[in-house]
């Protein structure tokens, strides 16, 4: 019988006698991740050595590293992980950064097209030009938690998101064909249906190729291919405006669309030959390689990542997350953040009002994304390096609030542009670390940070819908209204980012007195790296 405090190949947590594997076959000829470890002969469970606490608990066995990373030097496997990563960036970083570039650049053209004749040759009247706007959200929106639940499930992600954009470059593409304001409505409603696989898809793909302190800046990167994207919006219609204008019979922003869309399936077919899918499913990595990448997974969390397709369930995962308080806070957070952001869904709009002719206005839009690439990159990087979350959401924040109410307060040129300066790195530069948080908040099981990712960009997207309504071109230059809305969203979301900060400070404290926290490994249960160390933690 085992004593209270035995230990040994057999014996798991309190002492518990739990069994012996089974040798039918050499241990290096098994793959170490395909669950032949758990399987067991059980001989004897004693329960005389449990505590109450413990035997509500469910029994962990302990998990070792595979052989290919557990004979390595701690010196080897950290130079081997570095290399592994830089792999990783290389094959994964730029394809998504210019995938996403496309997405949003076909999301958001319209803005452009506005200033290239697209409201004037349909004869939009009335808020008609902002409805076309809202309505790809509707789309956007009621796609998202679907599509990311079955791209967990079928873990198949570089042949899901290629095909996704392949299918929203031909409905962007389509968009030149449009003749009136309903064939403009259906095209864009359809677009944003299609469109809306792609950045939560993302967002839970670098979950799971990347540890919590290297997801922050990775989330950055990608996002940079949205701000990338309203620079090059600017640039690209301004060149179309002023040499294709009237060539062949078409005006410029049916050109617009034409030459995006046919870029956008280009670049989708590259997409099938250089993205890789889950570290368990993908066959680039060599087998040190794989073994090391769902490795240090495991040991970031205390838990596996993507193990199959039969242990990702939809309902599950959408019970699971939107059982925990925090999705929730994360959820406000988020969509506070995005409400605030809606300036950029008419940001062509908003510059023109200081008077410059369409050209030199479409121009003027450069700069402040510019800047926001610069601020998101710097401050997403250092949030990674110190592992601080709060602060590098919520200072910018004050930045984004004082550039709304100078909009607001003023009409001279040159503070209004200082305010349209600040107004996109004010809000994008925290919101991409906002957006790391979700996933260290809820890293495990994977369906439910995929449902959780996707209903969280689903809601927070919803004030797109309305926002759009916030800037007719009768409430301009000022925009009193919309500027005070984002004004008071943004101190919104100071105050979740806040609240969720004291609700993950009195978590890991319980985590140190060690009691059970859903979601969460506690201090003394058999996990591996850190986790055993010391246990997971939330980051702040």
């Amino acid at each position: 019988m085992a004593t209270p405090y035995q230990t040994g190949p057999f014996y798991g947590p309190g002492g518990l006698w739990k069994s012996k594997k089974k040798q039918t076959e050499p241990t290096s000829s098994r793959d170490p991740f395909n669950g032949e470890d758990d399987k067991l002969d059980v001989e004897h469970v004693s329960n005389t050595s449990l505590d109450p606490t413990d035997a509500a608990r469910p029994a962990r066995s302990r998990r070792e590293a595979p052989p290919l990373v557990r004979d390595l030097a701690p010196e080897e496997r950290a130079r081997l992980e570095n290399l592994l990563v830089k792999k990783i960036d290389l094959r994964l970083l730029p394809m998504l950064i210019l995938m996403y570039l496309m997405n949003y650049l076909d999301r958001n053209n319209i803005a452009a097209a506005r200033l290239a004749g697209l409201e004037e040759e349909l004869e939009l009247t009335g808020t008609q030009y902002l409805t076309c706007v809202s309505i790809l959200f509707v789309g956007y929106i009621l796609m998202q938690v679907p599509s990311n639940l079955f791209m967990n499930k079928i873990g198949k992600p570089a042949l899901y998101l290629p095909t996704c954009m392949i299918v929203w470059g031909v409905i962007s593409a389509a968009t030149a064909a449009a003749e009136s304001f309903g064939g403009l409505i259906a095209i864009r409603f359809f677009l944003g249906f299609v469109e809306a696989a792609y950045f939560p898809g993302c967002l839970f793909f670098l979950s799971s190729w990347y540890t919590r302190k290297e997801l922050g800046f990775r989330t950055a990167i990608l996002y940079s291919g949205s701000l990338m994207s309203g620079a090059f919006s600017g640039l690209i219609t301004a060149g179309i405006t002023g040499g294709m204008d009237g060539k062949r019979g078409l005006r410029a922003w049916r050109w617009l669309f034409i030459i995006e869309g046919v870029i956008t399936i280009v670049i989708a077919f590259a997409a099938y030959f250089v993205l890789p899918n889950f570290p368990r499913t993908t066959t680039w990595l060599t087998e040190e390689d794989r073994q090391l990448a769902i490795w240090r997974l495991d040991e970031d969390i205390g838990e596996d990542d993507w193990t199959g397709a039969q242990n990702q369930t939809f309902w599950h995962g959408m019970k699971l997350a939107f059982q925990d308080i925090k999705m929730w806070n994360l959820m406000v957070l988020l969509f506070c953040f995005v409400a605030s952001g809606t300036v950029t869904n008419l940001f062509p709009t908003i510059v023109k009002t200081l008077g410059y002719n369409n050209i030199h206005s479409l121009l003027l839009t450069v700069p402040p994304y510019v800047l926001g690439v610069i601020t998101t990159f710097l401050n997403s990087w250092h949030a990674d390096r110190t592992g601080e979350r709060y602060f590098h959401i919520t200072l910018p924040l004050y930045f984004a609030v004082i550039a709304f109410v100078i909009a607001a307060a003023t009409i001279k040129t040159g503070p209004r542009y200082l305010a349209m300066m600040l107004m996109i790195p004010g809000v994008y530069t925290g919101y991409v670390v906002a957006l790391a948080w979700i996933s260290n908040t809820l890293p495990r099981p994977p369906a439910k940070r995929a449902a959780a990712l996707a209903a969280i960009n689903a809601v927070s997207n919803a004030s797109s819908i309305y926002a759009s309504y916030l800037y007719p071109e009768s409430a301009g230059p000022r925009y009193i209204v919309a500027m005070s809305v984002n004004c008071v969203t943004a101190f919104i979301a100071i105050v979740a980012a806040t609240v969720l900060r004291f609700t993950l400070v009195h978590l890991n404290k319980k985590l140190d007195r060690g009691e059970v926290v859903e979601g969460a490994v506690a201090v003394g249960e058999a996990v591996p790296g850190e986790a055993a160390k010391k246990g997971f933690r939330f980051v702040l």
